[in-house]
């Protein structure tokens, strides 16, 4: 991506044309690398959908947007020993760390070196993927990650079918143990709802301990969840593409073609897979639209408040569903009142998560041309 923006700002600058891109240019992304796999669980990987390179394949298909594999050095200074034979190198490693600065620690780690740099209650995490960089977070130092003004969350399925199984979401699923830490963390008592961590000695033998966090935390954690529920319904379609970005396209703009070539594969994809598509549901990009507008308004939240959703991690055909009590039970009246035949505390006022949960938007029907016009800036004009 950055080095689609590299070329994207080069063809701006020869063509007199707003550079854009300020935000970026002015606070340079940190970027550093996630964990390798789920928690516990065995990897799933999306490839059919999105294909091997998370990008429709794009990288075959348009491989002029590739960038030599020398940039992998950024990350671990020890290739940079290595005979690459590349004479463009130094140039790529300097554009490279012009627009984002390479970590070398592992991104929990920096989550929680971020946490710890400023003031409580001024970062919010953006999560579009699988949790298990927060769960490793919080579970290294708990206190330090509650530091966070809030945490939204892509993920999980309420009241509709998943998108993986037919009652999972994609990242629930993918590691639904750390769906479920994270979520936990919501909680007046967060072991209440955390799954079990598993340990295994050297002679072989299991063990399992239902205390992941110590007792008391500080505070609970501030989590907002965009469900399929929501983010299904904002689409962005063929004809609304070709509107914004075709002209760009005809002027030669590197990043109007690399959207407009991503985006067209996966129409495509999603053509082949479902019955009658109506475009493409922009699951992550809602969830950073909240981030930059949750003050106006049009964003609302579940009624009746914050909400005990918690993950199911140990069903067989069930992993990664969101579970939401919708009986009409009687509640508890106090916080010492425990109700009786209340399997898993679900009535309970001292156990269970709270999370918030965005049902409206108020820009159903406008987010994929604006999300577009927003990518392109002044050059769309």
């Amino acid at each position: 991506m950055f080095y689609c923006i590299e070329k994207e700002l080069q063809w701006r600058e020869a063509h007199g044309k707003p550079r854009g891109f300020e935000a970026m240019l002015a606070h340079t992304p940190l970027v550093a690398i996630g964990a390798e796999a789920p928690l516990e669980d065995q990897k799933v990987l999306a490839d059919y959908y999105h294909g091997v390179d998370g990008l429709a394949g794009i990288h075959t298909t348009h491989s002029h947007f590739t960038p030599d594999e020398t940039w992998k050095a950024l990350f671990d200074p020890s290739l940079t020993n290595q005979e690459t034979g590349k004479l463009d190198y130094a140039h790529e490693l300097s554009v490279a760390k012009a627009l984002f600065r390479p970590s070398h620690k592992p991104a929990h780690q920096e989550i929680l070196s971020l946490l710890r740099q400023n003031e409580p209650d001024t970062i919010t995490i953006v999560a579009i993927g699988p949790l298990t960089n927060l769960a490793l977070a919080a579970a290294e130092d708990p206190e330090t990650f509650l530091r966070a003004k809030e945490v939204v969350v892509m993920g999980g399925a309420i009241g509709i079918e998943g998108n993986v199984t037919p009652v999972a979401e994609f990242n629930t699923f993918a590691d639904a143990i750390a769906a479920a830490r994270v979520f936990a963390l919501t909680s007046p008592s967060p072991n209440s709802t955390v799954p079990p961590m598993r340990s295994v000695s050297i002679d072989g033998d299991s063990s399992s301990s239902s205390d992941v966090y110590p007792k008391p935390l500080s505070k609970q954690l501030n989590l907002t969840l965009l469900p399929l529920d929501i983010t299904n319904s904002h689409l962005v379609g063929a004809k609304t593409l070709a509107a914004v970005s075709s002209s760009l396209v005809k002027a030669g703009s590197p990043l109007a073609t690399f959207v407009h070539a991503f985006l067209g594969n996966t129409f495509a994809k999603i053509s082949e897979i479902e019955e009658s598509p109506e475009g493409m549901s922009l699951h992550d990009p809602l969830c950073i639209w909240y981030v930059i507008t949750r003050g106006e308004i049009g964003w609302k939240f579940a009624e009746g408040g914050k909400e005990d959703i918690r993950v199911e991690t140990m069903g067989q055909w069930t992993r990664g569903q969101c579970i939401l009590d919708r009986r009409t039970r009687k509640k508890a009246t106090s916080e010492e009142e425990e109700v009786v035949g209340d399997h898993g505390s679900w009535l309970s006022l001292k156990k269970g998560n709270r999370l918030n949960r965005i049902v409206e938007t108020g820009v159903r029907e406008t987010f994929g041309a604006a999300m577009l016009t927003r990518i392109f800036g002044p050059t769309a004009a």
